[in-house]
C-alpha cells in the first residue's frame, strides 16, 4: 500500500475536515498516518481506523512553539516513510515541502485560510511577512493544491498562477444517520425555549460571539448554547456574569463531533456571525454553516459574499446587516416566531445536505490522489 503521511499543527480531536479526507484517502487503498500535536488541555481522541500520531510540545504558543512545531514535524517525518506528504496550512507546509524534496515524495498542500491575512499577524508586521515570504517561496512550485471555497481559490489562484481546487468542508451525508439521538433532557437543555446555538474551535475575536451573547438581554424565552473554544471564550464568559445572562447563556466547552451533532440537532437557529474586519474573514466559509444545515436548522449569518450565497441559493435562513446587538436581537426575535418561514427553512436544510456533502465533495481529492496509486 502507499504510505500517505497528513500533517496539521492541531490536536486532531476536532478538525472534521482532515479526518474526513484522511477516511477518503482510506477509502483508495492508501495506509494513513495523521501527524498533529498534544495538548495539555487535549480531549480524548476518538478511535479511527486509519494511524494517528499526537507529539507533546514544550511550548504551546509564541514563536518558540512554531520553531519546535516545525523541528519536531521535520525531524518524525524524515524518519517516516512516506510516499504522499499532505500539509494542511501554511504552520506546516515548510517541513514537508523539504521532505519532499529530499525524499521524493509527492506533495500535496490544503489551505484551510488565507493564512497570512488571519487576524492574529494583522498587528505584527514582522510574523506576518516572515509568513507571507515562505508562502511566496513555496506556493508557485506546488503541484497541488486544494482550499476550501472559490474566492480563496481564485486569490491564490492569481497570485501564484497555480491552479487551486476548491473542496469545501461539508459534512458526510451519512453523519447525521450514524448519531444516536439524544434527548434535550439528557444533555442538560431546558425544554420550553427557543435554543440558539453558536459553535465552533475558533470562536476567536471578530467572529461575532461578542454580540451574539449581548444580543440575549433582548430575547425572552430564549437560551444561546455556545460550544466549542476560542480566544474570546473568558471574555465571554464575564459578559454573562456582569450582564446577569446565566439563565440566558450556556458554555457547553469543547465536545467530539457526534456529541456536537446531538446539541445542534436541538436548536432552532445557528449562528455565524463573523465581521468583515481583514481578508481572511471576508471571504471565509465557516464548517459551522454546513453543519447547522445537515443538522436541519436554518442559519443567521453575517453578509458575507460566500456565506451569503449559500444560504441564498438553497433558502436556509437569512443574514444580518450590522452587528448592533440590537439588530441581531430582532432579526432572531422575528425569525424565531415566525413559525412558517422556519418550518420552509427547515425543509430546505434538508434538500441543501442532498447537494452538500462530502460524498459529492470529495470527487475532487479522489481525482488528485489517484493519480499516486
Amino acid at each position: 500500500m502507499k504510505k500517505v503521511v497528513v500533517s496539521v499543527i492541531n490536536d486532531l480531536s476536532t478538525d472534521q475536515r482532515v479526518h474526513k479526507v484522511c477516511s477518503t484517502l482510506e477509502k483508495l487503498g492508501f495506509d494513513v498516518l495523521l501527524v498533529g500535536r498534544r495538548q495539555r488541555k487535549s480531549i480524548e481522541l476518538a478511535t479511527r481506523s486509519y494511524q494517528t500520531k499526537r507529539m507533546f510540545l514544550l511550548f504551546e504558543k509564541g514563536p518558540f512553539f512554531y520553531l519546535e512545531f516545525q523541528l519536531r514535524l521535520f525531524l518524525y517525518l524524515l524518519f517516516h516513510k512516506a510516499d504522499v506528504l499532505v500539509a494542511n496550512d501554511l504552520d506546516t507546509l515548510l517541513p514537508n515541502f523539504l521532505l519532499s524534496k529530499i525524499k521524493g515524495s509527492g506533495l500535496v498542500y490544503d489551505s484551510h485560510e488565507l493564512f497570512c491575512e488571519v487576524p492574529e499577524l494583522q498587528s505584527n508586521p514582522f510574523k506576518k511577512n516572515s509568513w507571507k515570504r515562505l508562502e511566496r517561496w513555496i506556493f508557485p512550485k506546488l503541484k497541488y493544491v486544494f482550499t476550501v471555497n472559490d474566492s480563496i481559490a481564485k486569490i491564490y489562484s492569481e497570485e501564484y498562477n497555480v491552479e487551486v481546487k476548491v473542496v469545501r468542508n461539508i459534512p458526510l451525508l451519512s453523519n447525521q444517520k450514524n448519531i444516536e439521538h439524544v434527548s434535550k433532557e439528557q444533555l442538560g437543555i431546558p425544554e420550553g425555549l427557543k435554543i440558539i446555538v453558536i459553535q465552533g474551535a475558533g470562536i476567536n475575536i471578530d467572529r461575532g460571539a461578542e454580540e451574539a451573547v449581548l444580543a440575549m438581554q433582548y430575547l425572552d424565552n430564549a437560551l444561546l448554547l455556545i460550544i466549542g473554544s476560542g480566544d474570546v471564550m473568558d471574555v465571554l464568559k464575564e459578559m454573562v456574569v456582569d450582564l446577569k445572562l446565566d439563565s440566558k447563556v450556556k458554555f457547553i466547552g469543547k465536545v467530539p463531533f457526534q456529541k456536537l451533532v446531538q446539541y445542534t440537532r436541538h436548536a432552532d437557529l445557528g449562528l455565524t456571525l463573523d465581521k468583515d474586519t481583514n481578508i481572511n474573514y471576508r471571504y471565509s466559509l465557516p464548517n459551522k454553516v454546513f453543519d447547522y444545515i445537515h443538522a436541519g436548522i436554518p442559519v443567521l449569518a453575517s453578509d458575507l459574499i460566500e456565506i451569503k450565497t449559500i444560504i441564498g441559493q438553497y433558502s436556509v435562513g437569512s443574514w444580518i446587516s450590522s452587528h448592533d446587538p440590537k439588530h441581531i436581537a430582532e432579526k432572531m426575535n422575528a425569525i424565531l416566531r415566525d413559525e412558517n418561514t422556519l418550518q420552509m427553512w427547515k425543509k430546505n436544510t434538508k434538500i441543501a445536505s442532498e447537494k452538500l456533502n462530502w460524498e459529492l465533495e470529495e470527487k475532487a481529492l479522489i481525482e488528485v490522489y489517484s493519480k499516486f496509486l
